[in-house]
């Protein structure tokens, strides 16, 4: 590793501890920079601004993830339990963040911020997280129903940021609210899916994955 990119890798690790510590709010550039022992130009040489650390961010949170999920996965082979473990290791990951989690959201949500999930500054995290949940369902036995089996890891990670806005805002001790909702959620979906072997109800499915594609991209 070159030296330059070592002082990336300092400032970016320091900026993600610190918004750890003390929030994304109160994280400045200058601070970054002075923690780092680095100079506030360095700093803005590497990153242009604190939201492109939220993207370091997104990938560090990714990676953690990807890791914790393939080891949880090694012993989980139904769908329940697959996508239970991938959807608790995502929390587990996420938890040090939990404090400061409404700015995070504050900052992301806005249509038009570079940092949200959706924008295309995004789509590395994006994608990272969609082969996690890739992973899940592609490893399942039985599988998944054919019909929803390419489309159903981006539907699990759209219920995946439904359940990360649920956990910002649980103020439950250790977010357990938010672990009742997987654990009690995550059967439902999948005896759901069972629906794509009936041939009569399967249409309702057919109707709403043809929702889901109209309305990609």
């Amino acid at each position: 590793m070159t030296k330059s990119e070592q002082t990336r890798q300092l400032v970016a690790e320091v900026a993600l501890r610190m918004f750890r510590e003390i929030g994304f709010a109160k994280t400045t550039m200058r601070s970054i920079a002075a923690e780092a022992g680095v100079s506030v130009g360095n700093a803005y040489y590497y990153f242009a601004s604190k939201d492109d650390l939220v993207h370091e961010l997104y990938l560090h949170v990714q990676a953690e993830h990807a890791a914790k999920a393939a080891k949880a996965l090694e012993d989980a082979a139904d769908l329940t339990s697959r996508l239970k473990a991938t959807l608790h290791t995502g929390l587990d990951v996420m938890a040090p963040y939990h404090r400061f989690g409404a700015d995070f959201v504050a900052t992301a949500i806005r249509p038009t911020s570079p940092v949200n999930l959706f924008a295309a500054g995004s789509t590395a995290a994006r994608e990272a997280s969609l082969d996690i949940f890739r992973g899940a369902v592609e490893g399942a036995k039985p599988p998944a129903p054919k019909k929803v089996r390419a489309d159903l890891p981006e539907l699990l990670w759209l219920c995946y940021m439904g359940v990360t806005l649920f956990w910002v805002y649980d103020t439950s001790e250790g977010q357990q609210r938010t672990r009742r909702l997987v654990d009690g959620a995550v059967p439902l979906i999948t005896r759901g899916l069972a629906l794509a072997r009936i041939p009569g109800v399967s249409k309702i499915l057919d109707d709403v994955l043809s929702l889901s594609r109209s309305i990609r991209g």
